[in-house]
């Protein structure tokens, strides 16, 4: 994988050649304070603004989060004011209005799809500036964009090319996990096509599997093949209730993207292409089979997820009366200690 196939599989570069075959989308240039914002190891602060009926809800709900960091870590008590990129908020509020009022975020290349977890609803819908934000910096797929975007190319001596960052929104659209797949094609042959959530069984790609694959080859034959600019490259699809085949991702033929149910030994050597004239199709295929979702290890534990959101009132009471009391007991033995000590 070579560093110019990574800024070939930026957004903004594949979007105009497939703008008729996926999801409306907006580009706006990402300001260097609010790229230095998302770098920033500080306290996440989330502003209260919510451009949405919920706000009420929302903001109070986040609110209990200050109070439970200071708890766990007093040094973590230096909440203060958002910083405001007024500007570059307005530009964001219309693009998520002239989208429908739902968006789902990314990068140039990734979405924080790791960071589901933080969310309110477990999901990367966003309203607002802020749900964006709380988003991102959760985010270690986002932190790699800003920081490491060519750390597994081969041409490491080469210098790496600029890259001006960018936030895309893009149209929400309630995709059935079901419905994606992830297709590995080498020398502008497709010759894999993977079940996308692999993590779970759905019965009906195990009853249409020829169906599915004819549609993406299909698909492939017709808009992708010979018009991208590499000739290695990744491409996600999505097959709607309808049969139709939209174009919703592309990623670099290389380790830096997860090969799902191939790997990458296979993929690469040509091993996969030589055992059969059509692509090969892997999907889960039972029950039996079904793993922990991938992401798992990017989560927090759910005690914290419950405290930090007020979902379990209860649990936040005990916790704090906990607190109270370790600290109670701290100021004893200091107290002890004081008394014991020579005079």
């Amino acid at each position: 994988m070579k560093k110019e196939q990574v800024v070939n599989c930026q957004f903004s570069v594949w979007y105009p050649i497939f703008k008729k075959h996926t999801i409306k989308s907006l580009i706006l240039p990402l300001p260097q304070n609010v790229i230095d914002y998302l770098l920033d190891d500080g306290t996440l602060v989330v502003s209260g603004r919510y451009q949405n009926t919920n706000t009420h809800e929302r903001t109070h709900r986040f609110a209990l989060l200050p109070c439970i960091c200071f708890f766990i870590c007093p040094e973590m008590s230096c909440f203060c004011q958002a910083p405001e990129f007024p500007e570059f908020t307005s530009k964001v509020l219309e693009a998520i209005n002239n989208l429908g009022g739902r968006v789902f975020p990314k990068l140039n290349w990734s979405a924080p799809r790791d960071a589901n977890w933080i969310a309110l609803n477990s999901s990367l819908q966003c309203r607002s500036l802020s749900d964006i934000f709380l988003l991102f910096k959760s985010s270690d797929f986002i932190t790699h964009d800003l920081t490491q975007p060519f750390l597994q190319c081969s041409d490491q001596d080469s210098p790496d090319p600029v890259i001006n960052y960018e936030l895309v929104l893009r149209k929400w659209s309630e995709l059935i996990p079901g419905g994606e797949f992830r297709c590995f094609v080498k020398e502008n042959k497709l010759i894999a096509i993977s079940q996308r959530d692999y993590t779970q069984y759905y019965q009906h790609i195990l009853k249409q599997e020829e169906q599915i694959s004819q549609a993406i080859q299909d698909f492939f034959s017709q808009h992708i093949q010979y018009n991208f600019l590499d000739e290695d490259f990744v491409f996600d699809v999505y097959r709607d209730s309808q049969g139709r085949v939209w174009l919703i991702d592309l990623n670099p033929f290389g380790e830096v993207t997860d090969s799902l149910l191939f790997t990458w030994g296979e993929l690469t050597s040509g091993e996969v292409a030589e055992q059969q004239e059509g692509p090969a199709f892997r999907y889960t295929t039972s029950e039996v089979t079904v793993q922990p979702s991938p992401c798992l290890s990017y989560r927090i534990p759910r005690d914290f997820v419950d405290l930090s959101t007020g979902e379990d009132a209860y649990k936040l009471i005990d916790f704090l009366k906990l607190k109270k009391s370790q600290q109670e007991e701290s100021e004893e033995e200091e107290e002890e200690e004081q008394e014991n000590a020579p005079q």
